[in-house]
């Protein structure tokens, strides 16, 4: 079985087929792993998540909730959920979300969000430290074949955010959110850089004046 021969190769990309990849992603020894398929590799991701990952994490979705809030912009976010084409990719982004007039709502339930019958999300985050790297190669080349909009990619070693915008197969990084239009990306970054020192209401009472 691929399970017993790959149990201790994870947070790594390793070359499996997509009924080896569903073998591991279903096996009860991974159920606290995030699972990511591109060009018939696998990456498993079991390292344990800190306040740091978690605090960065909560400050994003803040920024991007607020700002489509007091826009009217319509936006469904998931936190930590799957997202599948059957047969040929899989992610599991920290955060993701659907936005605009047309988004239609995920089946709430506990199995991977199936877009082949449903849209990729328009705007996936991913918060990376050791992973910066990876982030920026395989989990890019992912994101842009499952056709997600834009991609952000908070840099925990450094505060930072680097916001890709996703078209005709490629990418590039923008300075000011095409999916959220009027959000700068510098405004993200000074909402991560408050939350080193300040409280949530303090980061939210500042981005309310920003946005208003």
């Amino acid at each position: 079985m691929v399970v017993s021969s790959l149990s201790l190769v994870t947070d790594s990309w390793v070359k499996v087929s997509w009924d080896e990849f569903l073998e591991v992603a279903e096996h009860s020894d991974y159920q606290h792993g995030r699972f990511y398929f591109y060009e018939n590799y696998m990456r498993v991701e079991m390292l344990p998540v800190g306040f740091r990952h978690g605090r960065y994490n909560s400050i994003v979705s803040k920024v991007v909730s607020l700002f489509a809030t007091l826009k009217n912009i319509k936006i469904i976010e998931a936190t930590n959920t799957s997202f599948r084409k059957i047969g040929e990719s899989e992610c599991q982004p920290d955060l993701a979300f659907y936005i605009g007039d047309k988004i239609k709502f995920p089946p709430l339930n506990n199995s991977p969000v199936n877009i082949n019958e449903l849209a990729a999300p328009t705007l996936v985050v991913e918060v990376a430290a050791s992973s910066i790297n990876d982030d920026l190669g395989f989990k890019r080349l992912l994101y842009e074949r499952l056709g997600v909009k834009e991609y952000w990619v908070m840099d925990a070693n450094n505060h930072d955010i680097i916001a890709l915008e996703i078209i005709d197969g490629g990418s590039r990084r923008i300075e000011e959110s095409k999916v959220l239009p009027g959000l700068q990306i510098s405004t993200v970054q000074e909402a991560i850089q408050r939350s080193l020192n300040q409280d949530d209401g303090e980061v939210n009472r500042w981005l309310l004046q920003i946005f208003s």
